[in-house]
């Protein structure tokens, strides 16, 4: 996304807890003559997570278009998970955007223009196994995307919001997952998703659900529940995280994520 916005004439900057990453898409930006600039930080740190908003302030003038694109997941049953885990998925996955949304949107109001875009999830409009924390976070984005949106405009304010649910993309971050009818439910491709994020941004979208089939989901939930369970069920939405591997190991290494549980009570 930092690439396409460069290549649409953008001037681009980057939070992310991952120094090496930040340092890897930032050379590829000056390698298209663009401009960013990166900030170590970790989302789920408030205090410091505010005081770079801070700077990204006073260093580049404000933002335009916030885009609230980090997330983890951990994939595992709920008494699997420990209460760090769960913590950390709604501090980065929820709380992290309340905090860079307080930070920036004064700023765009002042303006009087300003984007903010809530990369969010089909997760969030359908819960599944293995998923329960993943989910609720995922939830809690798309409802605060939606009042921001209604309160903004009640406050006749030209900000735009756009909220973002896409199935699966093939990032590594969902490695072993699967689905079950791809033609209907395929696991999406970055570059796909980026150029139609991109497309909803310009045209002022405020909702982006991929793929179309997607938008099934809010029809299906007049349904009773036991109707609604069974059509995730036969799409296998309930069995698409059973054989989830993730970057667990490689972010664990990093200190991205805490450490596997490796409880005996867990194992089979």
């Amino acid at each position: 996304m930092a690439l396409d916005a460069v290549r649409r004439k953008a001037r681009v900057t980057l939070l992310d807890r991952d120094a090496e990453g930040l340092a890897r898409v930032g050379a590829e930006v000056l390698a298209l003559g663009g401009d960013a600039q990166s900030f170590v930080v970790d989302l789920a740190d408030r205090a410091a997570l505010q005081s770079v908003c801070g700077q990204v302030e006073a260093l580049r003038g404000g933002v335009d278009i916030l885009v609230n694109n980090a997330g983890i997941v951990s994939g595992k049953p709920l008494l699997e998970g420990s209460d760090e885990a769960i913590e950390r998925t709604f501090q980065v996955n929820t709380l992290a955007h309340f905090w860079t949304v307080r930070a920036f949107l004064p700023g765009m109001l002042a303006r009087g223009k300003g984007h903010i875009v809530t990369v969010a999830s089909v997760a969030g409009l359908a819960g599944t196994s293995r998923l329960s924390d993943y989910c609720a976070s995922k939830f809690a984005a798309v409802g605060f995307d939606e009042s921001l949106r209604v309160e903004l405009k009640r406050q006749g304010s030209p900000v735009r919001t756009t909220v973002v649910c896409p199935y699966f993309i093939d990032t590594g971050m969902f490695d072993g997952a699967s689905t079950r009818f791809p033609w209907l439910l395929p696991i999406l491709q970055p570059d796909d998703v980026v150029r139609r994020i991109m497309q909803a941004v310009e045209g002022n979208r405020s909702r982006l659900i991929m793929p179309r089939f997607i938008l099934v989901l809010p029809v299906a939930r007049v349904l009773p529940t036991f109707l609604f369970d069974a059509v995730l069920r036969v799409l296998g939405v309930n069995r698409s995280m059973d054989h989830f591997r993730g970057r667990q190991r490689d972010q664990t290494e990093k200190g991205l994520l805490p450490p596997m549980n490796t409880d005996k009570r867990y194992k089979k």
